[in-house]
């Protein structure tokens, strides 16, 4: 590891024409600097600006000079604890804003903005460093009843631009920085005292964390940790992870490693109303009496990141039979504790421990290793059977029983599921069928010892991939809230494309001079409730099988407003690479819509497209036996719980869109 270039700015100390002076910023910085030297000792060179000196002129060129100065192997961290502030947004900062607000860090002299700011910390990351970036302010509205909390929010100044700079020019380049903030765009953060000292709830709750976390502790892990000890405290405020797309920068160890661990889904943690897993009715868990039958097992990869499976640090990997031990603890196939669900809510599953006893103050990665949902069904059966069945198909059989709790093998097409496949076993391949015998995907091989498990895989990858296109929510009053509008690229809002008689957009290509060229059309979500604030997310399922939030990434959007997928760049529909725009070729995309309260842990709605070469026990053998579906790195904008104990609310719609080239 290289040098860490740290940036640490505190103001209490605010002039009354800027915002009204704050108590706890400065014992922020200093207890963040203290931590700093414990981790890093002479490998830290840090800057310090506190008050009067925290100027804007000041905070960009220390960001530029001092951070600027990171280079590949080093590590750049910004640490900022301060007032924050928001202006209503207009014209193009619409597009991005769904909002309908601009933010802005506030320095002594007056606001540095986001968009200025994230600018300068990407170009920090383009040059090779790892950078980094803690932010506890307030970035916008809200309120509280505690009176021991103070919010870190100023309004602004009438001459003051929160807009920011759109001149300034970041490298090209993947390299992103990773930020922890304190609230979400629509919300204040607070300072209060801990044990007689004054802190930003945020920071107080993350230098916690970071103390009693390991070394190899994740961005994602920590912030989760984090959240719950908010909660906890009851402060009202959502911290945020931004970029959270699985296996990027938000996955890479605190201060920079050398790569990213593959992330579980789901995290199990100690939050205000108990043991809880992030996940929920929302995506596809059972409510009610049922509940209980879905279980997640601990992994043993909680050894290394927030805490240790048996709660001291250290994960149990024996091997384990499923069954109850001798101490009346559970254990799982791998050899980690099992936890029952208790009650599920839309984004989160309340759990039962049994005898296990993990610290409160840690998170640990789960998977999903019992279904109380009814699974999809199979049966495998050799297409010309002779007297015997081939040797391979027993085997088969087996694989696929024990793969995942997704999947139910079954004798006769009577036992069928709703979502029902067939296996066919001709010569040295297998065919996964439709109950009419059309093929999902291509014949799959059946000639090595890995080949059954990878016939198991596919069938788990379909099913996940069914169950995200099906997915849909009791009746709720956020029904007919957010309305889906696909305009063609250009034409005036309002002018939306309508479905044909088969219930579909039609999106045909259009003839050019080079050949047909594909359409280009604008997608945006409209929030048509007048008093309340909602989370989206938009995702685009193909018929390659593969699941992404890149058009709308989980976002909130203001009463009234609108959110513009690709903030508001044209989307393009096309056919998969490889295909010709002959006439009479298609292909379908269903937008799966998910309105909800509060944000939605978004990694278990991300798959990759089918691809044999690279099914997931082969990347990872652990899939075949916990169930979880190992992810690609996709684009998501903030990772995170609803608020407090509430069961919180959702809605899902789907518009199937078919792209076509006329004849």
């Amino acid at each position: 590891m290289g040098t860490i270039y740290a940036l640490m700015v505190g103001i209490n100390d605010y002039p009354a024409r800027t915002a009204t002076p704050l108590r706890g910023c400065v014992n922020d910085i200093t207890e963040a600097r203290r931590l700093l030297a414990e981790r890093a000792g002479s490998t830290a060179r840090t800057v310090v600006l506190l008050d009067a000196a925290a100027t804007v002129a000041a905070v960009v060129d220390a960001v530029e000079r001092h951070l600027g100065s990171a280079g590949p192997e080093d590590t750049a961290l910004l640490w900022f604890s301060g007032h924050g502030t928001r202006s209503r947004a207009t014209g193009a900062d619409l597009l991005v804003e769904a909002t309908g607000h601009n933010q802005a860090l506030v320095c002594v002299d007056g606001p540095l903005p986001d968009k200025r700011l994230g600018a300068l910390l990407d170009a920090v990351a383009a040059r090779g460093a790892h950078t980094a970036a803690v932010l506890d302010c307030c970035y916008s509205g809200g309120a509280t009843r505690d009176a021991d909390l103070t919010a870190r929010w100023t309004a602004p100044a009438p001459h003051w631009d929160l807009a920011g700079a759109r001149d300034l020019v970041v490298p090209e380049g993947p390299a992103r920085h990773v930020l922890l903030a304190a609230s979400r765009l629509d919300q204040l953060s607070y300072e209060g005292d801990f044990a007689g000292r004054r802190h930003g709830a945020f920071t107080h709750a993350l230098l916690g964390v970071l103390r009693e976390a390991g070394p190899g502790a994740s961005y994602r892990e920590l912030l989760s940790a984090a959240d719950a000890r908010v909660q906890q405290g009851g402060g009202g405020q959502q911290p945020v992870l931004y970029p959270a797309e699985p296996g990027g920068v938000a996955d890479l160890p605190f201060l920079g490693g050398a790569v990213a661990r593959t992330p579980s889904p789901y995290l199990l943690r100690y939050g205000a109303d108990g043991w809880e897993v992030d996940c929920g009715s929302g995506h596809g868990l059972r409510e009610g009496a049922g509940a209980s039958g879905t279980e997640f097992t601990v992994l043993a990869e909680a050894e290394g990141a927030v805490g240790g499976a048996d709660g001291s640090g250290g994960a149990d990997t024996s091997a384990g039979t499923g069954g109850v031990n001798g101490a009346g603890g559970v254990q799982g196939a791998r050899g980690g504790p099992v936890v029952r669900a208790r009650t599920v809510h839309g984004h989160r599953t309340l759990v039962d421990l049994g005898d296990w006893r993990p610290s409160a103050g840690r998170v640990y990665p789960v998977a999903l290793s019992a279904l109380a949902t009814p699974p999809a069904t199979v049966t495998v059966s050799a297409a010309d059977p002779g007297p015997e069945q081939p040797p391979g198909v027993g085997q088969l059989r087996g694989v696929i029983a024990s793969s995942s709790p997704l999947l139910r093998v079954v004798d006769t097409s009577r036992e069928a599921a709703d979502l029902h496949f067939r296996v066919a076993v001709r010569g040295t391949s297998a065919h996964v069928l439709r109950r009419d015998g059309s093929p999902f995907v291509a014949p799959l091989p059946l000639t090595g010892p890995g080949d059954a498990t990878r016939v198991a895989d596919c069938l788990v990858h379909l099913t996940r991939w069914h169950q995200l296109r099906d997915l849909t929510s009791r009746p709720s009053p956020l029904d007919g809230l957010v309305r889906v509008e696909i305009t063609p690229w250009g034409a005036p809002e309002g002018e939306a494309l309508l479905p044909d008689g088969s219930g579909e957009i039609v999106c045909p290509y259009t003839p050019g001079p080079e050949g047909a060229r594909p359409p280009l059309v604008s997608v945006r979500l409209h929030n048509r409730s007048p008093t309340r604030p909602l989370w989206c997310l938009l995702l685009d399922l193909t018929d390659g099988y593969a699941a992404d939030s890149a058009l709308f990434p989980g976002h909130f959007i203001a009463p009234g407003g609108t959110g513009h997928a690709l903030d508001g760049e044209p989307v393009q529909l096309s056919l998969p690479p490889g295909t010709d725009a002959v006439p009479g070729a298609q292909v379908r995309d269903w937008l799966k819509l998910v309105v909800a309260e509060g944000e939605l842990n978004t990694l278990p709605f991300h798959l990759p497209e089918w691809d044999p070469r690279h099914s997931a026990s082969r990347a990872d053998p652990r899939t075949a036996r916990d169930g979880v579906l190992r992810l690609r790195p996709l684009a998501t904008r903030q990772l995170g719980r609803a608020d407090g104990g509430a069961p919180g609310r959702w809605s899902t719609r789907t518009v199937a869109v078919r792209t076509v080239v006329p004849a």
